[in-house]
């Protein structure tokens, strides 16, 4: 696996630096010296593709570039993904949970592609920070669902930025799954995303179900791979929290997971 960053210098450097410059990024001097011109220009590039802005030409942004025939992206951990390692990163979980639950989660995720480190950990640890039991459940009332004489969940019901269209909405569309999938218009958009057409809006408990919750959890994630992985890059773990939950629900956890994930999980 190629992977080309700054301080290495070289043939090949100087072959990233011809090729930015032919792209229309200009890296200054093609001396074959990865320095701060060639990790500026590499950097607008992988923001103008859409991919992880961190200035190292790995294989996704060579390929990219047409330096690489194959798309050979970052290490594949799931062999590493194991039961006790996971069972680390839960410690008050009781570890049939994560036995019966991991298998579907892990199948998810390699549907995605999200199967190196920082994605596998970041999946984990929402996971225990959403439900710490390693199932997915429905979301319980509270005082930021339900008001003090409404009806069940009827502080979601009117909520036009969920796409929630009144009661019963708010009840029938709150959290549920691994992600805690919210509001008529998540329901609706990622069923279409699963291929499950209109179930789950008919159906929408078929969200906490364990292989549908996998996969809804993969494809939220998948959505917001970029942003998440530029979080983690800074190593900002809040905002990559808050990128999947919207606030701070539940950071504590969240962190806990994600650094003995780094610990228990290579990253290969």
């Amino acid at each position: 696996m190629t992977v080309l960053k700054r301080g290495m210098s070289g043939a090949a450097v100087k072959r990233l630096q011809k090729t930015l410059k032919e792209k229309g990024f200009d890296p200054g001097k093609m001396d074959g010296d990865f320095g701060g011109g060639t990790e500026a220009a590499l950097m607008a590039f992988q923001l103008s593709e859409g991919l992880l802005a961190d200035g190292i030409a790995g294989p996704r942004s060579l390929t990219a570039l047409g330096l690489e025939k194959k798309e050979d992206v970052w290490p594949d951990v799931m062999p590493g993904v194991r039961v006790q390692a996971v069972s680390g990163m839960f410690p008050a979980t009781p570890i049939g949970n994560i036995r019966e639950n991991l298998p579907p989660v892990c199948a998810a995720l390699s549907e995605r592609g999200l199967t190196d480190q920082p994605m596998v950990l970041m999946a984990l640890a929402t996971i225990r920070a959403e439900t710490e039991s390693f199932e997915p459940v429905a979301e319980g009332r509270s005082r930021f669902n339900t008001s003090p004489r409404g009806h069940p969940f009827d502080l979601y019901d009117n909520r036009r930025d969920l796409g929630n269209q009144g009661t019963p909405d708010g009840e029938r569309f709150r959290g549920r799954g691994y992600v805690q999938l919210t509001g008529r218009f998540n329901y609706q958009r990622y069923g279409e995303l699963l291929g499950l057409g209109k179930r789950l809006i008919d159906e929408p408990e078929l969200a906490s179900d364990a292989a549908i919750a996998g996969r809804l959890l993969a494809a939220f994630l998948k959505d917001k791979e970029i942003a998440i992985k530029q979080a983690l890059l800074a190593d900002d773990l809040r905002h990559a929290r808050r990128l999947v939950n919207g606030g701070s629900h539940g950071l504590d956890r969240f962190t806990d997971a994600f650094r003995r994930g780094q610990r228990l999980i290579p990253a290969g």
